[in-house]
Order: structure tokens, then C-alpha cells, then sequence
């Protein structure tokens, strides 16, 4: 018998998707609902989220605005129990809050060290742990069950004054490795996407002159990764079998070099 292709291949999925109020969250959201996924969006800005919403419902989808700061575990907690109770149990996750803030080592910017930290690393784990019970129990019941974390490729490349992002994406990276031994026991799909450039509002954030024009030469001289490649790249992730576990996927505009 011949296998049947949906156009909906994660119709019945309950998809969160955090950083959803601009670049690969939003996008990624916009995806997964297009592709059947009730979404929960989940981010700072409520009225990001709300337009979110807004679009993803006027397209035929279902989704639900969480305004969170994943910094809070108390307040993660609560948005799970509440996404669990407007849309059903979660069975796909997309880790994907995060800031860049680079700057010379020197130049002693505890602060944003800090800043970096508590959203790319505890706000991660904030939100592992209020939904990998779901997603166990997802898995438990005989479905997939997907827990994808936002990294990026400097877990891996050697970039000057990345110091602090870079250490904060290589925790991502190599937590995912160790996390998948544990979870995909028990049929849960542990996956980081790595992307090179992409053409978001994070190097917005550089306060960094230099490194500031570096990324801005970046983005007027090549053809960057848009948030909806890696969005695509998610969706694919959710989509395949689901004893498939595609567990890092690095992307890169073409024409980018390091």
C-alpha cells in the first residue's frame, strides 16, 4: 500500500514555541500552524503576539498568545499547565528565546554577560522543565514528542568578542547530546538547529561598533538565511517518523564562510 502525503503533517500536534514574537520564533510558529499544529506563542511583547495570533487565526489555525518572561520558572510553570488546558498536551516544543549581545572581553559588560546568561541558558532549562513531562507523557501514549532548541553555529566557531553568546550557545548544543541519551528512551526526539546568519532583529542588539558593522556587513553582503529557512528546517524536524530523530542540523547561507 502506497503512504498517504498530507499537506498537514502535524495536524493533532500541540506545538510552543518560545520567542514567538519576532524573527524564527514568529515564523516558526506561522509553520507549524500552517502544517496543522495547535500553537501556543509565547513571549515579552503581548501585542507581537496578539497580531501572531491574529494572522495565524484569519489563515484557518489555532493559536493561543502566552505573554512570558522564561527567565521566571514560576511563570513558565503556569503557562504550561495553561497551555495544557486551552489547546491539550504538548507534544512539541521549540526552545527558542534568546539575545546576543557581543562585546570585547575587556570592556567588562557584566551585565549583558548576565543578561545572556539567564535567557540562553536558565531560561531554556526554565522552560525544559516545565514541559518535558508532557512531552513524556506525549511520547508514552504512542506519539512523537519533540523537544528543538534555537542554538547557533558559534557553539562551534571561534568568533572574537562572541565570548559570552557563544559559551551560552555551546551549553545549548552539548545539553541537547546529554538530554537525548535520557529522553529518547523514552521516545523523546531531542534536536538543536544551528543557524549561521540570519536576517532577525538580534543584531539590533550589539552595542559593540565593531562587531556591529561586522554583522551588518554580513547581512549587505551575502544572501543571509531568512527566519522562514529555519522555520522550515524546524517543521521538518516535527515532521519526519517518528522514531527519526534528526539531532543537529546546522544551516548556513551559502556564500557565509566562518
Amino acid at each position: 500500500m502506497s503512504q498517504v502525503i498530507t499537506t498537514t503533517p502535524l495536524t493533532g500536534r500541540v506545538a510552543v514555541v518560545t520567542g514567538a514574537s519576532s524573527g524564527i520564533g514568529e515564523a516558526t510558529a506561522e509553520r507549524l500552524a500552517q502544517l496543522g499544529a495547535k500553537v501556543a506563542v509565547a513571549a515579552r511583547r503581548q501585542e507581537n503576539l496578539d497580531a501572531l495570533v491574529a494572522r495565524i487565526t484569519e489563515a484557518g489555525g489555532t493559536a493561543l498568545a502566552v505573554a512570558l518572561d522564561v527567565t521566571d520558572r514560576e511563570a513558565v510553570r503556569e503557562a504550561a499547565q495553561r497551555v495544557e488546558r486551552e489547546l491539550g498536551r504538548v507534544d512539541l516544543v521549540v526552545n527558542n528565546a534568546g539575545v546576543q549581545l557581543i562585546s570585547p572581553i575587556e570592556d567588562l559588560k557584566v551585565d549583558d554577560w548576565q543578561r545572556q546568561i539567564d535567557l540562553n541558558v536558565t531560561g531554556v532549562m526554565n522552560v525544559l522543565g516545565a514541559f518535558v513531562p508532557q512531552l513524556i507523557a506525549s511520547a508514552a501514549d504512542g506519539g512523537p514528542a519533540d523537544l528543538i532548541t534555537t542554538s547557533s553555529i558559534a557553539a562551534t566557531r571561534v568568533l572574537e568578542k562572541f565570548s559570552v553568546y557563544s559559551g551560552t550557545k555551546a551549553y545549548i548544543s552539548h545539553f541537547s547530546r546529554l538530554a537525548r541519551v535520557e529522553l529518547g528512551r523514552k521516545m523523546v526526539r531531542v534536536s538543536a538547529v544551528e543557524p549561521g546568519m540570519v536576517d532577525t532583529e538580534l543584531p539590533d542588539h550589539v552595542t559593540d561598533p565593531d562587531a556591529s558593522k561586522l554583522m551588518a556587513d554580513l547581512l549587505n553582503d551575502i544572501e543571509c538565511l531568512s527566519p522562514a529557512d529555519v522555520a522550515e528546517t524546524i517543521a521538518f524536524i516535527a515532521s519526519v517518523p517518528r522514531h527519526v530523530n534528526l539531532t543537529e542540523i546546522t544551516i548556513l547561507p551559502t556564500a557565509q564562510a566562518v
